[in-house]
């Protein structure tokens, strides 16, 4: 049974390696044909028509799914279906990407004449710059492999997964190019978490008005330990006369403070942190926790165009809201 793991782990490690040197090899070979495919999407006046045959159609499918989800509208349309009245969905404004593997599949040939008919633009992706497909497209894209990582040679292996990163290398660089945003994404996937998330503000999830634990500057820290054990936040903002945070106590600043001989009598000021990160309430909810990633904070202070203080949210709050 040890020997059978031994086996399979080493088979596995065999197929990845197999494909993503295929990836690194194909990714050498970018050329001025992908730039001009690209910068065909961009142009496009319609959208973007996805196809094949078997699993060239599979990547084609996902392909289309990536590029819709960010920014590009597409769909895939199976080729078998095309001469049986789907080809009515393709205007001579649309741009369709063809998948296949050897460029000579029947199904897809069959409905090059019609497609180029409607004057729609053709970018053929397959391992054959001399196939038929090839040479009737208008931009051909190299999916060519020199292993599969299939011991018989047979099933598409390494060649649909070059396929695929060839697809998601269009949509990344038409994404960047077309300028899509954080809440560009997130307007097209609504109903999922991710979408969600990203669209949550900070004023989403911070506490207000009577929940805000703060106290004075020239508070006594018992006070201040009073407030925040009311409050059940970690901390409390210290604010000056205008209601403007001018620093923050938590729970480690009172460890400090107790270490330094510090007693409950002693100025808040003499035990603060000051100048502490304040946020705007229209920031997203999810720039806080790459911040308190990178400084390893547990909680912020919100505050309004004037610097005044509206508001606080913690670790606590991102998590009940299902930010992180």
């Amino acid at each position: 049974m040890k020997n059978n793991s031994i086996d399979i782990i080493k088979t596995a490690q065999e197929v990845l390696e197999i494909e993503a040197n295929e990836i690194i090899r194909i990714s050498k070979n970018i050329s001025e044909s992908f730039v001009e495919a690209v910068n065909l999407i961009i142009n496009c006046n319609g959208r973007i028509v996805l196809s094949g045959m078997g699993k060239s159609g599979h990547i084609a499918r996902k392909i289309s799914s990536t590029l819709a989800s960010t920014g590009t509208p597409a769909f895939f349309m199976h080729p078998g279906e095309a001469s049986h009245g789907d080809l009515g969905m393709i205007t001579k404004d649309d741009v369709v990407i063809i998948l296949s593997n050897s460029g000579q599949s029947s199904e897809i040939l069959s409905i090059l004449p019609d497609i180029k008919r409607i004057g729609a633009k053709i970018i053929s992706i397959c391992s054959d710059s001399n196939s038929d497909l090839a040479k009737q497209s208008a931009i051909h894209i190299s999916s060519d492999v020199k292993q599969e990582a299939c011991p018989l040679g047979l099933a598409p292996t390494a060649s649909s997964t070059v396929s695929l990163a060839l697809g998601d290398a269009l949509a990344i660089c038409t994404l960047s190019l077309r300028g899509f945003t954080v809440q560009d994404f997130a307007r097209s996937h609504p109903g999922g978490n991710l979408g969600k998330n990203l669209l949550v503000t900070i004023k989403d999830v911070m506490r207000t008005d009577q929940e805000i634990p703060k106290v004075k500057a020239q508070s006594l820290l018992k006070d201040a330990i009073t407030v925040m054990n009311d409050k059940s936040v970690g901390f409390t903002a210290v604010i000056d006369e205008k209601n403007k945070p001018i620093g923050i106590l938590t729970d480690g600043d009172l460890r400090r403070a107790l270490i330094n001989h510090k007693t409950i009598n002693s100025s808040v000021s003499d035990c603060m942190t000051k100048d502490p990160i304040t946020m705007k309430s229209n920031q997203l909810a999810i720039d806080a926790v790459n911040i308190m990633e990178k400084l390893k904070v547990n909680g912020f202070l919100v505050v309004n165009e004037n610097d005044e203080l509206i508001g606080i949210f913690n670790l606590h709050d991102l998590l009940k809201a299902k930010v992180i």
